[in-house]
């Protein structure tokens, strides 16, 4: 196994590693050792099925399951298969035929185009997210995934706004989060209803297992606890627009079967559209938490059951 950085300040490629059985104690310990490190990882021609995807991320922390209310009507079937414990992105339908960009049925995605954090407006212990291209168009095509370093983000702050900030706490609001993504039109009762996650909050820095820290923003963070409104949004969006610098930015461009790795506790992302209509694009993640057991986030905050 070897590894080969990407970028100045973080992000490595991982070559020469075997994910298609169950993980080494060696790989185990290696690719640990490359995520403190370099924050993102990627491994090139992971050429494995859903199930082998599921059986490497648990060697590093249990799944978080994707959330459903338990009384939500049944989904709608289709010819695609979907396994209940895996997220899935990209341009298809339940049909597998493609979903222009722009229409109706793809605008809650778009969110996800404002570089953010997975998971961060919920309270479960989220540590990395691993996205595998299991069908992705050609490079030229575009869809290219941006990741930035938020530990160098916090050390190229002045001294005078980390000792400001050290101690804020911010707030996490998926719904108000995606209107500033561009989401048109009202946030109605009834998608609220769909999606209930109330704001949650999160320190705004975060010192990690090595004793660096990193901001913990992104596109869920609205608000600082004890700030109003206003000067609330003022500083996180600054810190957004220091965070995301071309400087501290490593853009990934997709490949057949392509695994990225990323930590969610030190880095943000961002998807670019595909605006092409020609290709197809499908992207399967699977989310693991620090610890805690196999769960979703409606469960884990009890939100699955409410009215």
């Amino acid at each position: 196994m070897g590894i080969r950085p990407l970028h100045p300040l973080f992000a490595a490629e991982m070559h020469g590693a075997d994910f298609t059985g169950h993980p080494t104690v060696q790989l185990i310990e290696s690719v640990e050792r490359a995520m403190a490190r370099f924050g993102v990882l990627v491994i090139r021609g992971a050429d494995i099925t859903d199930e082998q995807q599921k059986i490497f991320s648990r060697a590093f922390g249990p799944l978080e399951l994707p959330s459903r209310r338990n009384d939500a009507q049944p989904m709608p079937c289709g010819e695609r298969v979907f396994d209940p414990t895996m997220f899935y992105a990209g341009n298809l339908d339940r049909d597998g035929r493609i979903i222009s960009y722009g229409a109706e049925e793809g605008k809650l995605s778009r969110g996800a185009e404002r570089f953010h954090t997975d998971s961060s407006f919920h309270s479960m212990p989220t540590k990395w997210s691993l996205l595998r291209g299991h069908e992705t168009p050609p490079p030229e095509a575009g869809g290219d995934t941006w990741f930035a370093d938020t530990r160098a983000a916090y050390d190229a702050l002045p001294e005078e706004l980390k000792e400001r900030i050290d101690r804020l706490v911010g707030l996490h609001d998926f719904w108000e989060g995606r209107r500033r993504a561009g989401l048109k039109g009202e946030i109605t009762p009834e998608m609220r209803r769909m999606i209930p996650f109330p704001a949650v909050q999160h320190d705004l820095v975060r010192t990690l297992d090595d004793g660096r820290k990193s901001l913990f923003i992104g596109g869920h963070c609205t608000g600082v606890v004890g700030m109003d409104e206003e000067e609330g949004r003022e500083l996180v969006e600054h810190l957004y627009a220091h965070a995301t610098q071309d400087r501290f930015i490593y853009r990934h461009q997709w490949r057949q079967h392509d695994l990225v790795i990323w930590d969610n506790r030190c880095t943000m992302h961002a998807a670019t559209p595909l605006l092409s209509n020609e290709y197809r694009r499908d992207m399967r993640r699977t989310t693991i938490n620090e610890s805690g057991p196999e769960i979703s986030a409606f469960e884990w905050m009890g939100l699955a059951e409410e009215g």
